[in-house]
């Protein structure tokens, strides 16, 4: 394994209306070290936990790591100047970035600014390109929120009008960039702003999808995030199939899933692949289960289907009880395939898929100061003679290594029943 095996540069990973909804070949492969970039957007480790979630629970691709390097305040202009010491040294195979709300300044579109963050992201593409990394995503700042954001202290007032289209002038901007260096392009303002509006308008003006202080997004703001990251990377969704014949009682299951015992309208599987998990008040922006209404992240991305065949004749409608709840179907639904994920939003699966869900905040919760505090210094303390700065780097990864190997394995095979019943 290579010593950067850590490092996964996905940090702002929207996609643009045709990349969320036209075939998108995978990104991923076996092995891959994906980098989650960005800002203190990132750096709030709750989209860049989402798609390490995904990564390991879900498996678009097997064995996959992920590290995030969020940095509170940055621009694409800081990022591009400290990614030879912080990042290439750990050499990720794929790369997003999530950058531009600092970018622009607070202010209304800046013709100059507007080409720094051009240039500078330009600069970190090629840069990526030059140290080998084969993907590259490049992500356009989010909105800020109708309702809550009230500009910046530091600069005078602006109106989300105005900052909303400084953002989308800096998305148009590192579009052409991804256009011109050929990688992929992720419009999070685009998708944001769309969702934005749905959702304030189902749960009123003071869902705040994007923070109290209208920048840093909430959960749900972050599962919006994380949908166009995945979509981006060419994830296919397909989670898992279970067939059941309810005539010969024989069932069969894809890749990641074993049946153990079908009898008597029940079958029960041996998982090791999960679907991913919403939990929350749908109202609570704090919460990734209401926004799914409006984000086709189930459709898309997180389909663990049933199929069930040869229902007793006569039936109308069929009982499927899997975890602690139960739901009616009618026998051609069942034949035609439910979305397990999407029916049973509490399910066998959402316990486990909390602990995965920790111990990939242990990981990334160590890798913020690891990287912003002391690897980030170690050649000015090199530079300065500082006694044993170069030893440092190889216990850190060493313990990074771990906490990612531990979240790992925190994905363990879940035994679960789904009986059909008349």
């Amino acid at each position: 394994m290579k010593l950067a095996r850590i490092f996964l540069v996905l940090a702002g990973l929207a996609a643009s209306p045709s990349l969320l909804t036209a075939a998108n070949p995978a990104v991923l492969r076996a092995g891959d070290n994906i980098a989650i970039c960005g800002d203190s957007i990132t750096e709030q480790k709750l989209y860049s936990a989402y798609l390490e979630d995904y990564f390991l629970a879900c498996q678009p691709a097997a064995k996959l790591e992920a590290t995030q390097f969020g940095w509170g305040g940055e621009t694409s202009w800081g990022f591009r100047d400290r990614m030879q010491n912080d990042v290439l040294p750990f050499e990720p195979d794929v790369a997003t970035l999530c950058y531009g709300m600092n970018d622009g300044d607070y202010r209304g579109t800046e013709v100059e600014r507007v080409e720094k963050y051009r240039a500078a992201v330009e600069g970190v593409v090629k840069n990526f390109k030059k140290a080998g990394v084969r993907e590259i995503i490049v992500g356009s700042p989010g909105p800020v929120d109708s309702t809550s954001f009230k500009g910046a202290w530091f600069r005078p007032p602006i109106t989300t009008v105005e900052y909303n289209q400084t953002l989308a002038d800096l998305a148009a901007a590192a579009d052409k960039v991804a256009t011109a260096e050929g990688v992929r392009f992720a419009n999070l303002h685009a998708e944001g702003m769309r969702v934005m509006a749905a959702m304030k308008e189902k749960y009123g003006t003071n869902y705040f999808l994007f923070g109290d202080d209208g920048i840093h997004p909430k959960e749900a703001g972050h599962l919006v995030m994380a949908y166009a990251f995945l979509k981006a990377l060419g994830c296919d969704g397909n989670i898992g199939t279970i067939e059941l014949d309810l005539s010969s009682g024989k069932a069969n299951a894809s890749a990641g899933h074993k049946i153990v015992a079908a009898a008597n309208g029940a079958v029960t599987v041996k998982s090791s692949r999960y679907p991913f998990c919403f939990s929350g008040d749908p109202a609570n922006a704090d919460a990734t289960s209401g926004v799914i209404e409006f984000l086709p992240f189930n459709e898309q991305l997180n389909r663990f289907r049933l199929v069930v065949r040869q229902a007793p004749a006569g039936v109308t409608r069929l009982k499927v009880t899997w975890g602690k709840q139960t739901k009616e179907f009618t026998p051609a639904q069942l034949e035609q395939g439910i979305n397990l994920a999407a029916e049973f939003i509490e399910n066998p699966f959402s316990e486990p898929f909390k602990k995965v869900h920790e111990a990939v905040l242990r990981q990334q919760r160590y890798e913020t100061p690891m990287v912003k505090d002391i690897l980030h210094s170690v050649p000015d303390w090199k530079r300065n003679n500082v006694s044993g700065a170069a030893d440092l780097v190889k216990p850190l990864v060493a313990m990074d290594a771990k906490l990612r190997q531990a979240a790992a394995k925190s994905v363990v095979p879940v035994t679960h029943e789904i009986r059909i019943t008349p």
